[in-house]
């Protein structure tokens, strides 16, 4: 099969690889659309010794089941492969799984492919009214889904009566703020430095959205949920003074591992700090149902290029010059 392949630091090539065969249990799905994920950006740069090259990228995918049980279904992927029996499967918070596993990482392939083998339990149901494109965002709308029940439970006022910061317009970002106007939220900003893509997350809802370098944005200690969605050193230390006393912040993005959090107020005007990965199997299913009612909006803020172009597209995307919050490749 065809495949975009990570062969080091800055370096994608496409290579001719052998099909995945199948196990027990798993489907073969012919990959109609995958987007590049800002986890699959840090493999790309050198940044994940998780992804060591060579290496099939990509877990945002959805297309055609060809083999097993499903065959003739259309169908988005959860990229999260879990054991189901451990405690954290069995509580339904299968993305604690201390065994879990993802695609796009040892030992399993991505999707940056022609085909991919994903067990059965792991697909949703595509309706026809609904593009393979449109469904493979269903995996980065979870991650957002998830980050904002995740608030939800933790707040102390109503969603829809909170004043709501994002961080990042990415994908990630974008989606965390159009999950939460789909729960009721009406006051939303949005932080996003690319001045392209502004222009692009202002039209995806009703938000307000602004350049954090320069603002004006929201005053400081007056916002009762941020959703950081870069996971930096300035993005945390932001948060620290723009929540106010008694206010949560939802840290979802992988952008820095170390420093920015101002723990001493966090302490003193009982702040709460959430750390967020991923999506539960409930989450990923309710985040395509939704996907599916239209309720989380028209998801026209893509960009769509074939998988031939993956490598340029990449080295665009880490250049800033691609104003889209997500890119889709066609294989």
């Amino acid at each position: 099969m065809k495949a975009l392949v990570y062969t080091g630091p800055n370096a994608l090539e496409i290579w001719e690889v052998a099909d995945p065969k199948p196990a027990d249990g798993d489907l073969l799905v012919e990959i109609e659309a995958v987007g590049i994920c800002g986890s699959d950006m840090h493999a790309y740069l050198g940044h994940d010794n998780r992804r060591p090259a060579p290496l099939i990228l990509g877990h945002e995918a959805a297309g055609n089941v060809l083999q097993g049980p499903r065959a003739g279904e259309r169908v988005t992927i959860n990229p999260l492969v879990t054991c189901g029996i451990c405690e954290a499967c069995v509580e339904g918070r299968a993305n604690l799984c201390p065994t879990r596993q993802i695609i796009s990482m040892p030992p399993r392939e991505g999707a940056f492919a022609t085909h991919l083998a994903i067990p059965e339990r792991n697909v949703v149901t595509v309706p026809d009214h609904v593009s393979s494109v449109s469904a493979s965002l269903a995996e980065p709308l979870a991650c957002g889904w998830h980050a904002v029940g995740m608030a939800e439970r933790a707040m102390r006022r109503p969603i829809a009566a909170s004043r709501c910061l994002i961080m990042g317009g990415g994908a990630i970002g974008l989606g965390a703020a159009l999950v939460l106007s789909a729960r009721g939220a009406r006051e939303i900003w949005i932080a996003e430095t690319n001045a392209e893509r502004r222009d692009m997350v202002e039209k995806a809802g009703d938000f307000k959205v602004f350049d954090p370098r320069v603002g004006p944005g929201p005053e400081k200690g007056s916002l009762d949920l941020i959703v950081d969605a870069v996971g930096i050193s300035i993005t945390r230390a932001g948060a620290s003074v723009s929540v106010k006393p008694g206010g949560v912040i939802v840290h979802i993005g992988l952008g820095q591992s170390t420093s920015g959090l101002d723990v001493r107020r966090m302490t003193l005007q009982e702040i709460t700090f959430i750390g967020t990965y991923t999506y539960t199997p409930t989450d990923f299913r309710d985040t395509a149902q939704a996907l599916f009612d239209g309720r989380l909006g028209a998801l026209d803020w893509i960009e769509e290029r074939p998988l031939e172009a993956g490598a340029a597209a990449f080295a665009e995307i880490h250049a800033g010059r691609v104003a889209a919050p997500k890119t889709i490749l066609r294989p």
